[in-house]
């Protein structure tokens, strides 16, 4: 009895400000109020953890009052600007999901494949609505009211969190989104340069030592060899593999949109970014983008641009010469001692000295032999612009 009255109570509550703030009629905000209270309280009935909290009452009206506001925002928005902000706001999740084949590899792609896969998920939302409030199977939405109140459930159906293995968890819509994408073939071409730097007069800023054009290159040079390939997906893998395990996920983030060459704008809408803000994460993801490439994994990195060591560093002779008069006698015995295969453990011992500074040392020496190599990568370029 005691549940029947509080759920009335929610209900009149709900009624009274959908009379406030629409203009749908009397029966219409009566059965929207119905629904979302229904739904509230159904929430606090199946949580183990609501019912220990032994404020069960409070738990229902906040998540009826929750719903209600975001019924009343789509409502506000109207029939036209509503579904356009709904269709914002799950393209934003699942963009990163949604992989377009590599004949269609291209920002419209990526779109038209993200407006496929919501069409086909607001038809499953709108029959789990009708599920959920118990309503007919021919039930559709028609005032705005109803409208609103769909879109608000939709909204709350995507995001909602389903337990996987391991105690982990992850939201409804980017389980639907990878699945979707398994059925597309996987995408090669990658532009890693261009996801560091950005694209266009928009980006404030350029990575004038070109030091990342060799990762460049491999990466948007198609290759007939499997082999190739496989170290070229390997590499993306592993980028964001490091980038997830140093807690850089916004990195993470940006790269994959810039994968594609979405434009800076685009990149600052999705990701909720001022030019500022966008700006500050592309520099820190170009620092990660270079501790990895010439540090965490340089050695899968220089095996897939064919600049490992056996190849001289990717060096041209008189490259190769011009890198060993500007390293010293110190920097000249590590060389010796990587070429010769031993691990840093080995070498730090030979040369009476901590791994850490090993690691630091070849760093520098890697990021020399960039330099150089791409010296003359900027040079043919600006001959060829003169």
């Amino acid at each position: 009895m005691g549940e029947i009255c509080q759920s009335e109570t929610i209900v009149q509550k709900l009624l009274r400000e959908l009379n406030l703030s629409t203009r749908a009629s009397e029966q219409n905000c009566r059965d929207v109020a119905e629904r979302i209270t229904e739904e509230a309280t159904r929430i606090c009935t199946e949580s183990k953890r609501i019912q220990d909290s032994g404020d069960v009452e409070t738990w229902a009206m906040t998540l009826a009052q929750h719903r209600l506001q975001q019924c009343i925002q789509y409502y506000k928005l109207g029939s036209k600007q509503g579904p356009l902000e709904l269709h914002s706001t799950l393209s934003a999740i699942v963009y990163r999901y949604i992989t377009p084949p590599l004949v269609l590899s291209s920002y419209q792609a990526r779109l038209e494949l993200i407006k496929d896969f919501l069409q086909a998920f607001y038809l499953e939302t709108l029959n789990a609505f009708r599920k959920e409030a118990q309503l007919p199977a021919t039930y559709r939405p028609r005032t705005l009211l109803e409208l609103a109140e769909y879109m608000a459930f939709t909204e709350r159906y995507g995001k909602r969190r389903i337990p996987l293995a391991r105690g982990r968890s992850q939201q409804l819509i980017i389980l639907r989104a990878q699945t979707f994408s398994q059925q597309q073939p996987k995408e090669t071409f990658v532009d890693l340069e261009q996801a560091a730097e950005g694209s266009g007069s928009e980006s404030d800023t350029t990575w004038n030592d070109s030091s990342l054009q060799q990762v460049r290159n491999a990466m948007v040079t198609e290759s007939n060899e499997s082999e190739s390939d496989s170290l070229r997906q390997t590499v993306v893998e592993e980028l964001m593999a490091y980038l997830e395990e140093h807690k850089q996920q916004d990195c993470a983030d940006y790269f994959t949109l810039r994968l594609k060459d979405l434009p800076t704008r685009e990149i600052e809408k999705i990701l909720g970014l001022t030019p500022r803000q966008r700006d500050y994460l592309q520099q820190r993801f170009k620092y990660h983008l270079l501790r990895f490439a010439l540090g965490h994994r340089w050695e899968l990195v220089h095996q897939w641009l064919e600049a490992d060591i056996e190849r001289d560093l990717g060096l041209l002779p008189h490259q190769w010469q011009e890198f060993l008069h500007q390293i010293g006698s110190e920097q000249e015995s590590l060389l010796r001692l990587k070429q010769q295969g031993l691990s840093d453990a080995e070498i730090a011992k030979t040369l009476n000295c901590k791994v850490a500074q090993i690691q630091k040392r070849w760093f520098k020496l890697l990021e020399l032999a960039w330099e150089i190599r791409n010296r003359s990568v900027s040079g043919a370029r600006a001959s060829s612009d003169e």
